[in-house]
């Protein structure tokens, strides 16, 4: 007997359930395993924020069933930050949404702005869950292909007439993951051209803005003239302030589509924690210095993992935002033959580039997410081992 419905029968675990479960096994047979497969931050989260979360769960008011469109201390602190960073003006009741951390949320705008059948306008590689969403609402997805020659940026006009015109929605995702890829406001001012033009709204998956190197400053797609008409961006808190676990995060913009998209979840969720929001409010209104540390902390790691990678032969451009490095492999190999040597020979978790879409064949991701001396030994490992793995 089979319990489980068609639409399950398209969609694969998660990529990351899958390394997981490797990496157990690996470790219960006593092997030190370096994981850069993942983009769970190592670093903590800032200790005031942790220190308000224990504040706030000391009022029995915040105990009770929270606010599923967040609380109004959340989405007002969401706003002001919109308008210090962006200087984007935000109406906190009708243009801002709290969220269960903005995979949540992107998974949940799939079903409301799509029909069985639709097309969702996807980057390929990118984020699984875009995908994932899409099939699990009955949809089809078209794969934009993200070129190193093209900045990783999409070709709106190779898109297909008849696709566009099926086409209910659109991912972007700046800067990028897996690609690390960053873009200047000129890029979201052709999208939002795009999508104005061919009525196609866009939802646009911010969740690295504020990790960026150097002078270069994330723009927000909200930034454009007239980008609220048919425009979303997802935000999280998980990779600013290391609140990963925390599970928070929003989506502003089109009052429209964050009406529906509340209309969705007021009967799937109940909303976050009011203590989590609440932490959450406080981290985007108090002081950012710890963006700045954090940050610098990535910088350094980069640096190590760019200068290890060019020692074998894998020469990468730095990014100048995400904690990411999107990587070819060697010559000869396929992405998975190459992680899979890596996972064996070394006991290094990489992901597979073309596990984020058949674009990424030919690349590899390494994450940040680990101390420096630990990148210098997985590096240390493959360099070992690299005439292993190119025989």
């Amino acid at each position: 007997m089979v319990f489980q419905s068609k639409r399950m029968g398209q969609v694969p675990p998660y990529l990351f359930a899958d390394i997981n479960k490797k990496k157990a096994a690996m470790i219960q047979s006593g092997i030190d395993v370096i994981d850069l497969g993942i983009g769970d931050p190592d670093l903590p989260p800032p200790s005031h924020i942790v220190e308000k979360l224990a504040e706030e769960l000391q009022d029995p008011k915040n105990l009770k069933y929270p606010s599923f469109i967040g609380c109004a201390e959340f989405r007002q602190a969401v706003a002001d930050f919109y308008k210090r960073h962006y200087d984007v003006e935000l109406d906190p009741e009708t243009e801002v949404l709290a969220l269960i951390g903005s995979k949540e949320g992107i998974a949940h705008i799939v079903p409301t702005l799509i029909d069985p059948g639709d097309y969702v306008l996807i980057p390929d590689p990118s984020y699984p869950v875009y995908r994932m969403a899409t099939l699990l609402a009955n949809g089809r997805y078209y794969e934009m292909p993200l070129l190193k020659e093209n900045n990783f940026e999409p070709d709106f006009s190779q898109i297909p007439a008849d696709i566009i015109e099926h086409s209910k929605l659109m991912f972007l995702n700046y800067p990028g993951n897996p690609t690390a890829a960053t873009v200047e406001l000129e890029f979201f001012e052709q999208a939002v051209a795009f999508s104005k033009e061919h009525q196609i709204p866009i939802a646009h998956d911010s969740a690295y803005h504020m990790v960026t190197f150097g002078d270069y400053k994330a723009p927000s797609i909200l930034q454009v003239d007239g980008a609220k008409d048919s425009v979303v961006e997802f935000g999280s808190l998980s990779k600013t302030y290391s609140m990963t676990g925390f599970r928070i995060g929003y989506v502003v913009g089109n009052k429209a589509i964050i009406k529906a998209l509340a209309d969705l979840k007021g009967n799937t969720d109940t909303g976050q924690f009011t203590p989590i929001q609440k932490a959450a409010a406080f981290a985007l209104n108090s002081d950012q210095s710890c963006i700045t540390k954090y940050n610098q902390v990535y910088a350094e790691r980069m640096a190590v993992a760019l200068e290890g990678l060019a020692s074998i032969g894998i020469n990468v451009d730095p990014p100048k935002g995400s904690f990411f490095i999107w990587a070819p492999v060697p010559e000869n190999y396929t992405s998975t033959e190459f992680v899979t040597k890596v996972l064996e020979k070394a006991g290094v978790i990489l992901s597979s580039g073309n596990a984020f879409g058949p674009s990424g064949e030919g690349y590899f991701r390494m994450s940040l997410s680990v101390p420096s001396d630990r990148l210098f030994e997985a590096i240390k490992r493959i360099k070992q081992n690299l005439q292993v793995v190119n025989q």
